[in-house]
């Protein structure tokens, strides 16, 4: 039996970065004027989080902050 994964909205990004993160358990968005304005019209705050795919502190960092 197979567990399907986790899918958030970076799954449809080009990315590298972006897409090492769309299996995440977090609701990712990318940065756009549409997240914005989803942003202002569902009153949420916004995380913002930046790195880069070859950086090794970046994927520590979601290993011990955005993994289940």
């Amino acid at each position: 039996m197979s567990v399907k994964k986790f899918t958030n909205h970076l799954a449809k990004e080009k990315s590298p970065y972006l897409l090492q993160h769309a299996h995440n358990p977090v609701n990712w968005y990318a940065w756009n004027e549409e997240t914005l304005k989803k942003a202002k019209e569902e009153d949420k705050l916004i995380l913002v989080s930046i790195g880069y795919s070859a950086c090794h502190w970046c994927h520590v960092m979601e290993h011990e902050s955005f993994e289940d």
